[in-house]
């Protein structure tokens, strides 16, 4: 009989392969994290294919990235950093993925921070998506640059290098950067086509009415304060 561990190893593996097949990762690139429990996570190995994993791929590590265990030669992504800054700043998180997703990457690479409110879907899901401040992967710039969007958002682009989005559980984070994408896709699209339709403040609102009737867990721009984010310079969602 399969464990929890066990099933959450195929689960990553499985959401690995649609990251992979639906062309938000090249190569090895990406990496997905769950929580155990305060002190141990289960994340995807680096120098592998997000695609075509097994769950003998899977490695297990605490709080701080050191290897809990680890199948023989397989380490977990150095950008696992990253990852538990997320953890550490939100206890309600449980699992995170990062990938390149082509719309939504070219944004981050052209600067752009996904704040033009276009769909429903996107309004009550996300609210908008902030720009991180380029960071080298690896190190601990990329953890720096997130951490000031962390307590209200729960994605985000990363200048230059992709996108990040976390939730409760792996299928919730997974589906936050199928949002993203989708999203980022419409936007570009009809920016080709024309001018983007913009909703109203009032329509917002009406929307984040709407989020807050259907009970969406996670964490909302429009409880957020102070100065806009990195390179955007308006603020549909801002209190």
């Amino acid at each position: 009989m399969a464990t929890d561990e066990s099933r959450l190893k195929e689960q990553i593996c499985e959401l690995g392969k649609r990251i992979y097949n639906r062309n938000m990762v090249a190569a090895n690139d990406g990496n997905i994290s769950v929580k155990l429990n305060d002190h141990e996570f289960l994340c995807t190995p680096t120098g592998v294919s997000k695609g075509f994993m097994t769950p003998e791929y899977i490695c297990k590590v605490d709080e701080t990235g050191k290897v809990i265990e680890a199948g023989e030669g397989f380490r977990p992504s150095s950008e696992i950093k990253m990852h538990m800054r997320v953890y550490a700043r939100r206890p309600d998180v449980g699992a995170v993925v990062h990938a390149h997703p082509n719309y939504a990457t070219s944004f981050a690479i052209a600067g752009q921070p996904l704040s033009v409110p276009i769909m429903p879907e996107a309004v009550i899901t996300l609210g908008c998506v902030p720009l991180a401040p380029y960071g080298t992967p690896s190190t601990d710039q990329i953890p720096d640059s997130i951490e000031p969007y962390l307590d209200h958002f729960d994605a985000v682009l990363l200048e230059n290098h992709g996108a990040l989005t976390w939730s409760s559980d792996l299928l919730s984070a997974y589906m936050k950067m199928e949002s993203l994408e989708f999203y980022a896709e419409l936007l570009h699209k009809s920016k080709m086509i024309g001018e983007p339709t913009e909703f109203t403040k009032e329509q917002i609102k009406e929307l984040v009415g709407v989020r807050e009737k259907m009970g969406i867990k996670g964490k909302y721009p429009t409880d957020r304060t102070g100065e806009n984010c990195y390179k955007c310079k308006r603020c549909f969602w801002r209190a």
